[in-house]
């Protein structure tokens, strides 16, 4: 005699199975489903250096221009803009940034008339054999407007720069800026550019001989820092080196200012700063942690307070300074 229910509970227990079963495919989908970047970059605007005269771009005739706007979904205005320089088929290089957010995202903004005096310079003294060492962005900056080697050719993407409510996004925000970027890095350019930040933040002497490794030929060799380099160098190396930044607006009460900053520096235990002009109306500082972070050779090359100016520096020879830029003659490292 058959029980009631007896034909029930099978299927039920086959469509308990295939629910679970369902669940499980639901959520490994959703766990090896790439997961979007919070923004997106959005083509406004195309043209050569005439359409974008703010750019200050006027000796490179031959590039194309493109202008994005960096959006997010929910927020009506971008939350940056960005400037995207080119030549032919080659892949775009970020010429300039404009952050509308209070806090850094992806790059970090500075007056565009800065780099293209100092590509001009470069292109006019630096001999053709000459190799130049800077930030990736700046080397690729660098290279596409003075046309001379650098030593870094590719978009690291290194440090990831965003804001902190976006960290557990950052797997997705690296492969969507790799994809958009076109990004050809190879593993020895990453090991060799982690190198190159180990080089800023120790000692001047034992710094400066890192980098003549790094090249490995004694051919001449230039090193180009800016003080935006301060805050990207905090974050790859948190351990070794301590910066924080606010911005002040400018009133033009200069002596008032300084006094704030001043103020600003006793009150958080900072030991020096120095200043970044972001245009007429305001201005950034970046303050240092500890005695440590000042001894560096990125501190070092940079006007802070309490070091020595720049001028002084003996591990490496000053050449030029243009607005937030400043390049050094690396010594070849042979004996005269």
């Amino acid at each position: 005699m058959t029980r009631p229910g007896s034909k029930l509970l099978p299927s039920l227990g086959i469509l308990l199975v295939m629910g679970g079963l369902i669940l499980l495919g639901w959520f490994a989908y959703l766990w090896f489903s790439p997961v979007p970047a919070p923004y997106e970059y959005h083509l406004v605007a195309e043209g050569d250096v005439r359409q974008f005269s703010e750019l200050e771009l006027d000796s490179w005739p031959d590039l194309a221009l493109s202008k994005y706007e960096v959006q997010v979904a929910g927020i009506d205005k971008p939350v940056a803009l960005a400037y995207l320089a080119r030549r032919e088929n080659d892949s775009p290089v970020l010429i300039n940034w404009e952050n509308r957010l209070s806090e850094q995202l992806i790059s970090i903004d500075q007056k565009p008339s800065e780099l293209s005096v100092l590509a001009d310079a470069i292109a006019k003294h630096a001999s053709p054999e000459a190799i130049i060492l800077a930030w990736w962005d700046t080397s690729r900056q660098i290279k596409l407007l003075s046309e001379r080697d650098t030593f870094f050719t590719s978009h690291l993407g290194e440090p990831l720069i965003i804001p902190e409510s976006w960290r557990d996004q950052q797997e997705a925000i690296r492969a969507y800026e790799n994809k958009f970027w076109q990004d050809t890095a190879t593993q020895q350019e990453q090991d060799d550019f982690q190198r190159f930040s180990e080089a800023l933040v120790a000692t001047p002497e034992k710094g400066v001989a890192m980098l003549r490794e790094l090249i490995g030929s004694p051919r001449e060799a230039y090193l180009i820092v800016h003080v935006t380099d301060l805050y990207k160098l905090g974050l790859m190396q948190p351990d070794n080196f301590g910066i924080a930044y606010k911005s002040f607006p400018l009133t033009g009460n200069m002596h008032g200012l300084i006094n704030h900053m001043k103020v600003y520096l006793k009150e958080n235990n900072y030991e020096t700063y120095t200043l970044q002009s972001l245009s007429d109306n305001e201005i950034r500082a970046y303050f240092l942690s500890d005695k440590a972070s000042s001894q560096t050779l990125l501190a070092q090359m940079l006007p802070f307070t309490s070091n020595k100016p720049p001028l002084e520096l003996e591990a490496a020879q000053l050449i030029y300074q243009h607005g937030g830029y400043w390049v050094y003659q690396i010594p070849s490292g042979q004996k005269q």
